[in-house]
């Protein structure tokens, strides 16, 4: 598997903690940056590229501060999303910035990552890009991406629906990158598991939500805990994409989950005047049906490493089944 060295050695676990548009807040990512996962910033709810800098910034003095009195101390890698869909020009005045900061990776989603692979690897970092299909994923693979998040079934916000049993282990098959597994993490034995199906890393998004210093607002942290996983919707009825969504914030703005209309495209002017998805509809992945308190960021690192290492126990038990099964060492 391709996960650059650098990267593994500064991770204490091996998490990606997704860059959530409106979530994904400076407080967040200096939080698993020092609890030594990869923390990460959305360049897509910054007003301009002004704003963005003062974020990277942010965090980058922040944790710089924190490793210099905390030798010795692994720090997580920084990592930012930025929508393929800026003109060229705007990408590499992102990408300069998120350089300037010490931004390891470059994240991009729905769309075609082709035009811009080749400019995150001329500014020396690396590229990561969601799939949520096969086709997705052999077209990523063919624009040279270094890295791809294989959003699975369960997913939240734009997730696929093929489950992780069988994704994960076809991309592996058909690409020597970094594989991340994206897809209802909200425990250290499915990092574990992520692995085992030959996953590199595995993305965090919907748990990180429930934390304290998430931006999300109280009510959208407070509704993560009370669900679970039949509270999930997955659903073009929101803003015509494929999307997971939280049935409570639906019906809190006077939509029914179970009677949606579906736009034919791409659109939310069906939507209740004045609503807008992730800001006043919410999203979340069926691993909310896991999530039963909201945190500080370091506790819950701290207890998925403890799950993660207890998950990573037992394969021990494979000269067991071996002799059970008669199989040669």
């Amino acid at each position: 598997m391709a996960l650059a060295k650098d990267i593994r050695d500064s991770l204490t676990l091996p998490a990606f903690a997704a860059p959530m548009f409106l979530c994904s807040n400076v407080e967040l990512a200096i939080a698993c940056r020092k609890a030594g996962i990869i923390g990460s910033l959305t360049a897509n709810h910054c007003r301009d590229l002004a704003e963005l800098e003062s974020h990277l910034s942010a965090v980058s003095e922040a944790t710089d501060r924190f490793a210099d009195t905390h030798l010795g101390q692994k720090i997580g890698p920084f990592a930012v999303n930025i929508s393929p869909t800026k003109d060229t020009d705007d990408f590499r005045a992102h990408l300069a910035a998120c350089k300037r900061h010490g931004v390891r990776i470059i994240v991009t989603s729905v769309g075609d990552p082709t035009q811009n692979a080749p400019i995150v690897r001329d500014a020396g970092m690396l590229h990561f890009h969601d799939v949520t299909n096969i086709r997705f994923a052999e077209k990523a693979a063919a624009a040279g991406v270094d890295g791809m998040i294989a959003i699975g079934a369960g997913g939240g916000g734009h997730a696929g629906t093929i489950s992780h049993l069988a994704f994960i282990p076809k991309i592996r098959a058909m690409f020597d990158g970094t594989v991340v597994l994206a897809g209802a993490v909200s425990t250290g034995a499915v990092i574990r598991a992520a692995e085992m199906l030959g996953a590199d890393l595995a993305y965090i998004g919907t748990r990180l939500i429930a934390t304290r210093e998430s931006g999300a607002p109280d009510a959208y942290k407070a509704m993560l805990v009370a669900g679970g996983v039949e509270d999930v919707i997955y659903t073009r009825g929101v803003n015509g994409l494929p999307a997971s969504w939280l049935k409570a914030s639906l019906r809190a703005i006077g939509l029914d989950p179970d009677n949606l209309f579906i736009p034919t495209g791409r659109s939310i002017e069906h939507l209740p005047e004045g609503q807008t998805p992730w800001r006043d509809i919410w999203s979340g992945g069926q691993g909310v049906g896991l999530i039963e308190d909201i945190p500080p960021l370091a506790e819950l690192v701290r207890r998925l490493q403890v799950e993660y290492v207890a998950a990573c126990a037992i394969p021990d038990m494979a000269e067991a089944a071996r002799d059970a099964l008669r199989l040669p060492a």
